[in-house]
């Protein structure tokens, strides 16, 4: 897949809004903005392509809905995102399938959580949603086993870097400018306007917008805000099932979330492309883009000495320990999955790939499990975007596209939006 390439300004152009980050967010607020019309809008991203990061590495979940509170923002950009990213993927060519998914409770503990989860989904409005007892689960995964379950249809599968692509070409149709390969090393105010000076060039903008996903904290710092947070990540490690398990597995498999936690919890995931996802665990990373294992001395710093990651590690080392011992064997994956799955064995595992979750932490050591956006002057900071952010893209976009115009002055008065997919 190639990357979009778009026409390079001079280093002095000066536009209406400038985004940080290639990334899903960042790409659909770009499309937001520049479907509106009237706006000169461009957006720098360091990788030498779009979706090089948290998006380019999830396991292409479309969600539902089911998990979050009735009402609050999540549920309501969830259920509303996915009905926009389903209609951009039609009008776009960009394959998809709602597989459905099954969220199993193995333990009688599980079963008020159960019983919570189907509330919320109820109240959310997610459609055919059915609860299962024990012998009913063989009827949609008949390789899987436990007390009762959830059968979620709506829950479907879909390769987001390719959306990001199909956005990012799309903001440029509409004359948008992408800039790759550019790395922001400072931003100040210069007479109005932001100045996002970068290692090719400065560019200025009326207004910025940071979507810089794993290094948003320190955008917002060079912007002169002061966030009551950190990024400190946290890595996922994936195996694969072998292809000749792959029958195994209808759909997705996921096991009932601890509510104590923003994580899922280790589960099982077909993909667009036919391969089947098990996983993730969760420890903390030593480098914000550590896919190898690589000990980065910035990021380590940043999050070994951050007092939040003493109080989360004190409270929860317990659980901290399991998930580390757990990265990397298969013997324990196959452990963890063998709950709802009996067959599954380390020798159906192979090596997959990972993730590094940007996760905003608290001064205090709370995991944020909700959206964080903050401002200083002339920027809006998107400082935490969790699942399920690239199910939702399109509605948070418009959000933070609110918030611009609201906070910032943004938009041009009497322009007549046009259509952004």
């Amino acid at each position: 897949m190639s990357d979009p390439a778009g026409p390079t300004a001079l280093p002095d152009s000066r536009y209406d809004i400038a985004i940080v980050g290639a990334g899903i967010v960042g790409l659909a607020t770009a499309l937001r903005l520049q479907a509106d019309g009237g706006l000169r809008v461009v957006v720098v991203e360091a990788e030498p392509g779009p979706a090089r990061h948290q998006t380019g590495h999830n396991s292409g979940v479309i969600h539902s809905g089911l998990y979050y509170a009735p009402g609050s923002a999540k549920a309501v950009g969830c259920v509303e995102g996915r009905r926009r990213l389903l209609d951009f993927c039609d009008r776009n060519e960009i394959r998809y399938e709602l597989c459905g998914k099954l969220v199993i409770a193995t333990s009688d503990d599980e079963l008020p959580r159960l019983d919570e989860l189907e509330r919320r989904g109820r109240a959310n409005g997610l459609r055919g949603l059915q609860r299962l007892p024990g012998e009913r689960i063989a009827e949609f995964e008949p390789h899987a086993v436990g007390l009762a379950a959830l059968h979620v249809p709506e829950t479907g599968i879909v390769d987001y870097t390719q959306v990001a692509h199909a956005y990012a070409r799309r903001f440029q149709e509409l004359g948008g400018e992408l800039r790759l390969g550019t790395r922001v090393v400072g931003v100040r105010r210069r007479s109005g306007s932001t100045v996002v000076e970068t290692d090719a060039g400065t560019v200025e903008a009326r207004s910025l917008i940071n979507c810089a996903g794993l290094q948003s904290d320190r955008v917002a710092r060079l912007a002169g805000a002061r966030p009551r947070l950190r990024i400190v990540p946290f890595r996922g490690d994936y195996f694969d099932l072998a292809a000749n398990r792959r029958p195994l597995l209808r759909g997705l498999i996921y096991p009932v979330p601890d509510p104590r936690f923003p994580f899922l919890g280790v589960h099982l995931t077909r993909r667009i492309d036919g391969s089947v996802e098990a996983g993730p665990n969760a420890v903390l990373a030593l480098h914000r883009h550590g896919y190898a294992g690589e000990l980065g001395l910035r990021d380590a710093a940043s999050a070994l000495l951050y007092p939040g990651t003493w109080v989360l590690g004190l409270k929860y080392w317990r659980i901290a320990a399991s998930e580390f011992l757990r990265a990397g064997s298969p013997e324990r994956f196959a452990r963890a999955l063998a709950r709802f799955v009996p067959e599954i064995t380390a020798a159906d595992l192979e090596p997959g790939g990972c993730g590094i979750r940007a996760q905003a932490l608290s001064h205090g050591g709370r995991l944020l499990d909700d959206f964080a956006i903050e401002r200083s002057p002339g920027a809006l900071h998107v400082l935490n975007a969790p699942s399920p952010a690239a199910t939702a893209s399109l509605a948070i976009a418009e959000r933070i596209v609110e918030r611009a115009h609201d906070e910032l002055g943004l938009l041009t008065p009497g322009v007549q939006p046009r259509r952004a997919g």
